[in-house]
């Protein structure tokens, strides 16, 4: 499991650890089952906060991506990843809908809302 942690970012650190470890799941990388590093071990590895890892692990388990094991430590869900993606797709539209409500409010035309997203992906 690669996780790179930035100072760069603009996502807070937990997030991403777990949209780092989210990613690896929903892209078959870690498959059901598979045994996450303990959470002061990551913590460890990338030398930031236990509470950090922490958290990240348990917005995973909100989520459904991961499940915690009392002493025996934290794996990867066996649920149907391609439902949990189908869910977080549904999410991203109703987000992208809420953009383009919010665009058409401020009377920004299509093309401008594409060139403003443009933008932003460059920027990452």
């Amino acid at each position: 499991m690669k996780i790179i942690v930035t100072n760069t970012s603009s996502l807070p650190i937990y997030e991403q650890i777990a949209s780092q470890i989210r990613n690896q799941i929903i892209n078959g990388e870690l498959s059901g089952g598979y045994l996450l590093p303990s959470i002061r071990a990551l913590a460890k590895e990338l030398q930031v906060s236990v509470i950090t890892t922490k958290r990240a692990y348990e917005e995973l388990e909100h989520e459904g991506f991961v499940q915690t094991i009392a002493g025996k430590g934290t794996y990867v869900s066996h649920q149907n990843i391609a439902f949990i993606h189908e869910q977080r797709l549904k999410d991203l539209e109703k987000k992208m809908h809420q953009v383009l409500q919010f665009a058409d409010d401020l009377g920004l035309t299509n093309t401008e809302v594409h060139e403003m997203i443009d933008l932003l992906a460059k920027e990452d």
